[in-house]
């Protein structure tokens, strides 16, 4: 039997795919939670096999909270379930050590497979999110682009340069290349820029 975490903070799809994966055989559904934070304390109590989170929720979103989850247990197997399979969170969610990585329109029984390959150590990505990462014309690097999330937060740069251990100048620095490989002229206009072009 699968023991199988869920995370979602809407309560009727959440409470939906709860009922369809109760319906196979072999996954039971130990605890569900209302958002990231949510999420990493259930898991780190009730230890299941899969951790099922969504990207989009209040307090942590899914790939924080994974990386929350995997910091106390690094084996656990994680799958991340998104509407937005952009690729800039596909090499988030990869480079967190998430195993999974689903549309919220997959067919629950290939969700029940997928369970089964990321409980069994294997990787599943959704061909469509694969190809349009592989298609990814992104020039910007992980640095530059984990600095425009910071600035879509709202973060100054002085608050940028305390979350990530950076010299303020080293900040603008990255965020300056960011704005000339964007054509933008600031920081905000870039964070727009690379958003409205999925690479965020």
């Amino acid at each position: 039997m699968t023991r199988v975490l869920l995370a979602d903070d809407e309560r009727l799809l959440r409470l939906a795919l709860a009922g369809l994966l109760e319906l196979e055989a072999d996954i039971e559904v130990v605890a569900q939670a209302e958002n990231g934070r949510q999420a990493v304390q259930l898991a780190l109590r009730h230890r299941p096999d899969v951790v099922l989170l969504d990207l989009e929720m209040p307090e942590l979103d899914g790939i924080d909270a994974a990386i929350e989850i995997l910091a106390a247990h690094p084996e656990q197997a994680i799958v991340l379930l998104t509407r937005h399979g952009r690729p800039g969170v596909l090499r988030r969610a990869l480079r967190a050590g998430i195993r999974g990585f689903v549309s919220k329109a997959v067919d629950p029984e290939r969700l029940a497979q997928v369970i089964a390959d990321v409980q069994a150590g294997r990787r599943y990505i959704d061909s469509d999110i694969s190809t349009a990462a592989m298609m990814d014309d992104n020039p910007l690097t992980d640095r530059e682009l984990e600095l425009l999330r910071l600035t879509v937060e709202g973060l100054s740069v002085r608050e940028m340069s305390l979350r990530i251990h950076l010299a303020p100048g080293t900040v603008r620095n990255y965020l300056s290349s960011a704005m000339q490989k964007t054509g933008s002229a600031s920081r905000h206009e870039a964070a727009r820029v690379a958003t409205d072009r999925n690479w965020l």
